[in-house]
């Protein structure tokens, strides 16, 4: 579990809905040669692919990962993942138990959970899981019904309690505050629109590193 991410990880999560109607895998790919650590495929929303259009997508998704090294990851959809093998599956408090999903996935899969409290992380530890996204760090315009932002000390309180648990903080984080998520004990931090909205998207992504490492006193 320790070497599932390298500090600072940047974990990159993107759709097709997402991208400000660039092509997706461009941005995808740009995201990997800026230096993503790790990239999580959330195909939600209107519009979002479904079926062989998905599949396809998602094994795209999964070859560009492959020639950067970057595990691939998939959100929610466990027999996406099943089919394509994917690295892992990240699922939410409202998606299937995160045992039912470790049962399926197998121990040698990535198993990472959406958590918002100790109990929460505490559970998801239980569950067997690799890591946790703690969030809303910052109020977040990605997801419509996101919880009222845990800040730093959410993710300050998860690591004091469970120091061995890798926690990456996610919710509206920007490389302007990112260094303050780092700072507060996570192991990275998890960015949708902030690196697929950009305008250059790899410099985005160089610019995250650079702003966590200088956080740190590296």
């Amino acid at each position: 579990m320790s070497k599932l991410f390298d500090k600072p990880s940047i974990y990159f999560i993107m759709g097709t809905q997402n991208t400000a109607g660039r092509e997706p895998l461009m941005v995808l790919e740009q995201a990997l040669a800026g230096g993503i650590n790790h990239f999580q495929l959330r195909e939600k929303g209107s519009g979002a692919l479904t079926g062989d259009a998905l599949m396809k997508f998602a094994v795209e998704c999964k070859w560009l990962c492959r020639q950067y090294g970057v595990p691939f990851i998939v959100n929610d959809h466990i027999e996406l993942a099943q089919a394509i093998d994917a690295d892992g599956i990240h699922v939410g408090q409202q998606d299937a138990a995160a045992t039912a999903v470790r049962r399926i996935m197998g121990a040698d899969k990535i198993l990472g959970v959406s958590v918002h409290s100790l109990t929460e992380a505490k559970n998801a530890i239980d569950s067997g899981a690799d890591y946790v996204g703690m969030g809303p760090v910052f109020n977040s315009q990605t997801k419509e019904d996101a919880k009222s932002p845990a800040g730093v000390s959410g993710i300050a309180a998860v690591k004091k309690l469970h120091p061995e648990l890798p926690v990456i903080g996610i919710g509206g984080i920007t490389p302007d505050n990112a260094a303050h998520v780092w700072s507060a004990g996570a192991d990275g931090v998890a960015v949708i629109s902030s690196i697929a909205q950009a305008e250059n998207i790899a410099s985005q992504v160089i610019r995250f590193k650079t702003n966590l490492k200088a956080g740190a006193g590296k």
